[in-house]
């Protein structure tokens, strides 16, 4: 159970969260009236007249000076309110909700993939180094980490789903119609987002296992007390390496923000990534400022979540208000 000690950790952690995001706000909004057009440009089209994009301009708002847009968006987004879409004239909340429930499926299931096969696949590695299992390891990470994944998932396109036809090659199934027909239209895009993060934890986890194997005391004293070898690669190695693997998964959650994008793309997943995409070609800057305060607030979250899993692993630790 969570002590007071995580109780301060999760205060401490969101107070600092507050000017992070709040941060992340202000500068998305600022570059965003950067780019050049608008989304009354946008809809209207280049035969569009002036007058005509001046009237839609001030019936979106946009002719506001852009300090009072932001502080209107941001007292509503205090209170829940994202905005409304410029282009779907929905509200923003509206349309997040299902969209980032599917890219969250894709993406918990791209680290359920490969944390499933790295931790194994490490261990295997770090039993036995530099036997056959661990070359082999080492060779394919090297080889996932050196293709792009959106590269790897028209590959992935090519072979399954064109020539096997396993697989749909586009498209999304719901959860509440069909358990394997959204395994199935997940399974892809899943795996093209987990191949590059499996091949990046093996040579993370199997690199820290094999070094603690090989040169720690701690080790050598747990064997010297007559320990077998998987206990002490299981309770000694792996258990100092959980604490770097649990730190870069959170790290790595912020990163696949671009990934996501791309891939969802390529499969036509109605997710936050795809939702991202357009509306930054329609200039829906509404948009954009809240699925950037969405990734901000989930990386955010995650690294608290590391942080906490920090004490759970090892009691011994606590957060004091330093």
């Amino acid at each position: 159970m969570l002590g007071s000690p995580s109780l301060r950790l999760v205060g401490k952690r969101l107070l600092m969260a507050v000017p992070i995001v709040l941060g992340v706000s202000i500068l998305t909004f600022w570059v965003l009236n950067l780019i050049p057009g608008n989304a009354a440009q946008q809809l209207l089209g280049p035969e569009a007249s002036p007058d005509q994009i001046q009237q839609l301009e001030e019936e979106m708002g946009l002719n506001r000076p852009q300090v009072v847009r932001y502080l209107d968006w941001l007292g509503g987004a205090v209170h829940g309110d994202l905005g409304t879409s410029l282009v779907s004239r929905q509200p923003v909340t509206d349309e997040l909700g299902p969209r980032l429930a599917v890219s969250g499926e894709v993406v918990g299931l791209a680290f359920l993939i490969s944390l499933g096969l790295a931790i194994p696949v490490s261990l295997l590695a770090a039993r036995w180094p530099n036997r056959m299992l661990d070359r082999i390891s080492m060779v394919v990470s090297t080889t996932g980490l050196s293709v792009a994944n959106y590269v790897f998932a028209l590959l992935l396109v090519l072979l399954f789903a064109v020539q096997l036809a396993w697989f749909p090659a586009i498209g999304y199934t719901p959860l509440s119609e069909s358990v394997t027909g959204n395994l199935r239209s997940l399974a892809l895009p899943a795996i093209a987002i987990a191949f590059p993060l499996f091949c990046f934890y093996t040579r993370f986890l199997r690199s820290d296992l094999v070094d603690q194997m090989q040169g720690e005391d701690y080790i050598m004293t747990a064997r010297a007390k007559g320990i077998g070898p998987w206990q002490v690669l299981l309770r000694h190695a792996f258990r100092n390496s959980a604490f770097g693997l649990i730190t870069i998964v959170g790290l790595n959650l912020s990163t696949l923000i671009g990934a996501t994008v791309i891939i969802e793309q390529i499969f036509a997943l109605p997710g936050i990534g795809q939702m991202l995409l357009q509306a930054i070609n329609t200039r829906d800057f509404i948009v954009v400022q809240a699925c950037v305060i969405v990734f901000a607030i989930i990386t955010v979250l995650a690294n608290l979540l590391a942080d906490l899993l920090y004490a759970v692993l090892d009691p011994r630790i606590r957060y004091g208000s330093n």
